[in-house]
């Protein structure tokens, strides 16, 4: 698939200045819903665009720009699929779910690590690939309340997004030449050798958020 996409990127960065920003809401919204659709493919090639000034803005407020964009894409495509589930409830989605990409396996794996380890699954496995737009079925199917999962999501999408966008600035602004498809396999690699260093980070944040909401209920508790 990342050859595909990848072959079709110097069409699109053409319209880059014009239309760059509305093509990363749109990919990273697809990305975030159940359709499957590597990010790398949207966010390396946005910061990368970004360094090089092709985004019709400086650089440093195109990426910035692409970042915000993108999170906004993927709360949008997230919403879709938290609705979805909480319209459809799971049943209904583990017999006919695989007719829309919606797997039984990685379905069943993203229900039981959402009902094991609560709301706070919904900002780290945005970092976590093939669950990461899975984990919104859950949350809807439990009807998480929705301005907890717009938080924990955001979060989630927002470093992943910012991590991707600032490996292709980097890569703009180092690299001479490239083929699109080499900067998506550049990115995809050089995101995938800092995700356990992320994904442990993001672990630690919820496990700080958990452990200072536990000392807000003690010393309220005991007043």
């Amino acid at each position: 698939m990342l050859e595909t996409i990848a072959s079709h990127l110097d069409s699109i960065a053409a319209l880059a200045p014009t239309w760059g920003l509305v093509f990363v809401f749109v990919f990273m919204a697809i990305e975030s819903s159940f359709i499957p659709f590597p990010s790398e493919v949207v966010m390396v090639p946005a910061g990368f665009l970004a360094a090089r000034g092709e985004l019709g803005l400086t650089p440093a407020v195109a990426l910035a720009a692409a970042v915000a964009v993108g999170v906004v894409g993927s709360l949008a495509g997230a919403f879709a699929n938290y609705y979805l589930a909480l319209w459809l409830g799971r049943p209904f989605l583990e017999k006919y779910g695989k007719y829309f990409f919606v797997k039984p396996e990685p379905l069943a794996r993203a229900c039981e690590v959402f009902n094991k380890y609560g709301a706070a699954t919904t900002f780290v496995c945005r970092l976590v690939p093939v669950i990461r737009q899975l984990i919104s079925i859950p949350a809807g199917i439990s009807r998480m309340p929705i301005f907890s999962f717009a938080l924990f999501t955001g979060l989630g999408a927002g470093i992943w997004t910012a991590i991707l966008a600032a490996i292709g600035f980097g890569i703009g602004r180092s690299t001479a030449d490239i083929t699109y498809l080499e900067l998506c396999e550049k990115g995809k690699d050089m995101a995938a050798a800092h995700l356990p260093l992320v994904i442990g980070g993001a672990v630690l944040l919820v496990a700080l958020y958990f452990i200072a909401s536990k000392l807000v209920m003690w010393k309220g508790s005991r007043k």
